[in-house]
Order: structure tokens, then sequence, then C-alpha cells
């Protein structure tokens, strides 16, 4: 982009401004609660920000202000304060980046489907580039954009916040057929970064998908791999309550918490042998039929 902001700031009547071919974010429905409250706060306050536009040849093109343009034309209003700047395609794009990556207004998949479109739709540069026209690490980008590699379940789940990010990313180099298997569980025990990888590890085998039969026994064989699974997530979490009872400060108190634990952990130690002992006789019946 160019140093130099040749920009002017004027009003523009709003009839005036079309939507923008390259939007980086999802439309906002017209009952959405955050359109409802940006016009809340512009009725009162005002429009604190001018929208940024670039001229066509007829009329102008909105570039950066989609939010603020929804909430001016929902309250009716005739002009809206403007800043207008002569941009080319991939520099509208690049400013609408950077705003909405300033302002943390997009989901992560909102802003990992821009990435996309910047670095394999639209061609406009690498990952590289990129990170260096918004001012994140390649590995940000690159990260972002792994997102994209999940089931449509899985990231409805992180655009809800039933995951973190970083749990989400967790889930990415799972085997397709295990990733909603795995985020299920991560949601199911709000499960850390740490246990996750440990899980991966430790029960790469037990992570199977679930068996879409009707019959008894293959029922009966997903609930003995769910019961072992979740036995393991439970011996996982004692662990590190475990740790977190080796901080506490008072002696007294903190030898009274880990004995309690460790008994906790033996018996679910047994509850796991029990567990094992179960799937071995049900694999064995469903095997021989």
């Amino acid at each position: 982009m160019d140093p130099v902001d040749n920009s002017i700031i004027e009003p523009i009547e709003l009839r005036m401004i079309k939507p923008s071919n390259f939007a980086v974010r999802h439309t906002l429905s017209s009952k959405s609660p955050e359109l409802s409250s940006l016009k809340a706060s512009i009725s009162e306050h005002g429009l604190l920000q001018p929208i940024v536009i670039r001229p066509l040849e007829r009329g102008f093109e909105l570039v950066a202000g989609h939010r603020r343009f929804a909430a001016c034309r929902s309250l009716r209003w005739r002009f809206i304060s403007c800043k207008i700047r002569d941009l080319s395609d991939k520099q509208a794009y690049e400013i609408q980046l950077t705003e909405n990556i300033q302002r943390k207004s997009m989901d992560p998949i909102e802003e990992a489907e821009a990435y996309q479109k910047y670095v394999n739709e639209f061609g406009w540069g690498g990952i590289s580039d990129l990170s260096k026209k918004i001012g994140k690490s390649e590995e940000y980008v690159s990260h972002r954009m792994h997102l994209l590699k999940l089931p449509d379940t899985v990231q409805k789940n992180l655009i809800q916040n039933n995951l973190s990010v970083s749990q989400a990313l967790e889930v990415v180099h799972v085997d397709d057929s295990k990733k909603d298997t795995l985020a299920n569980e991560i949601i199911e025990n709000k499960l850390t970064v740490q246990q996750i990888r440990v899980l991966k590890t430790k029960m790469k085998s037990e992570l199977e998908p679930i068996i879409k039969k009707d019959d008894s026994s293959s029922k009966s064989l997903h609930l003995a791999k769910k019961s072992h699974l979740t036995l393991k997530i439970t011996l996982s979490r004692i662990d590190d309550l475990i740790q977190d009872a080796h901080k506490i400060k008072n002696r007294k108190q903190r030898l009274e918490s880990i004995k309690f634990l460790m008994s906790l952990r033996l018996k679910v130690h047994s509850l796991i042998d029990d567990a094992i002992h179960f799937k071995k006789i049900v694999s064995r019946d469903v095997n021989s039929q």
C-alpha cells in the first residue's frame, strides 16, 4: 500500500455505496444482536469513525466498515462519513483484513477463509507475503488456514466457542474419521491441550469411529471402547490434579490432597483393568459372529 495516505473524508449518500466484492466477513443478519448493539451505540454517540470506500466508474465500493454501514443504513441515514481512497482490489482486501484483525471482530473460521482467499483463490501472494501485510507471523496464518481442514461440525463448535483455537488445532491432524469423535471428547470433558496430546498418544487405537450398525453386539463394543476411553480421560485429569496438589504451600494439606488423589488414581486404574477385560469379552463375541 502507498506509504502516504492521500484519502479524502466527506459525507457520501448511502445509495451511492455498494458492498465489497471481496468482503472478508460474513454478512450480518438484520436481527443480529451485534447489529442491534451497534445501531444503539451509533444512535447515542454518532459514527465515531468514518467507513472506508473507494471510487468506481459509477459510485463507490465499501472497503472497511461493513457493520457500521449496515447499521447506518438500518437507521435510515441518508449520508455517512467516508474516507475515500484510491485502492486496487488487493489493497482494499488487505485493509479489510488488517482492520478486522485489529478489532478482533472475525471468528477463527472467517479469518481462515479470508487468508485462504488471499493466498489460493485470488493468488495475491503466499503466506509469507500475507503475514507481513497483516502483522502476524507465518505460523499464525498457517495455523488459521489449517482450521479449514476440520469437518463442518467441528468448525461450528469452534465458532460457537465450544472449542478454542488451540484445542481445534489438535484435532486437525487426526484421521478424518476420528475428528468428530475427538472433538466431542474434548468438549464433554473440557480437556486441556496437554491432556489432548496425551490422549492422542495413549489412545490412538481407542479413538475409533462409531460403528454404524444396529446389532446389539456392535453397540456393546462401542460402549466398551467409550468406557475405556472415558476412564483414561479421568486418569489424565487426576494426574493434572496431582500436579496442582504439589503446589499447595501448607504441607499437611498438600500431603492429604496427594494421598487422596493417589487413592483415586488406583481406583481408576482398577476400573480401567475392568474395562479392558470387558472390551476383550465383547470383541471376542463380535468376532465370533
